[in-house]
């Protein structure tokens, strides 16, 4: 079950605003906070299964190479004897596999769609905010996305 973060957002026509320091509204929407941009365009219809369970492998990838940069000191435990099981992936070994995966996948979304690709999927940003960030037209984000969540699809074999 997604944990459910929810605040009241006034409604501009660039999408939702944070309400700090804002004249009385006029139309507001309530927002789950914990959702990501993703899974909000997956739940409304905007992406199919196949292009969502990319993205999903894409972010998971993306969290298991640790690539999100870190603000303190890393306490993981540390793993004192092996399992017994020497096929066993070491955490590195995982790691650098995670990673190799994850360029891989950015690869094959190819130049040009790799900016739009991280900052939704990975960096959790809103497909408004992404296309403001990288001067593109307002709605034009989203086929960009489909497009770029399609090469990845055909790259993690999704069917």
């Amino acid at each position: 079950m997604m944990k459910r973060a929810l605040a009241e957002r006034e409604l501009t026509s660039e999408g939702p605003r944070s309400s700090a320091g804002v004249a009385p509204r006029r139309r507001s929407v309530t927002v789950n906070l914990a959702e990501s941009p993703l899974t909000w365009l997956h739940a409304r219809g905007h992406l199919d299964d196949r292009l969502f369970a990319a993205g999903e492998r894409l972010r998971a990838d993306w969290e298991r190479a640790q690539l999100a940069p870190s603000v303190t000191m890393r306490w993981d435990p540390v793993r004192i004897r092996g399992t017994g099981h020497s096929a066993a992936l070491t955490a590195g070994e995982r790691q650098l596999a995670a990673r190799q995966r994850f360029d891989g996948a950015i690869a094959a979304a190819g130049k040009g769609l790799e900016d739009i690709l991280w900052r939704v999927v990975c960096a959790g940003e809103g497909l408004p905010a992404a296309e403001k960030a990288l001067e593109w037209p307002a709605r034009s984000g989203k086929l960009v996305l489909k497009l770029a969540l399609d090469r990845v699809a055909d790259f993690y074999r999704i069917g």
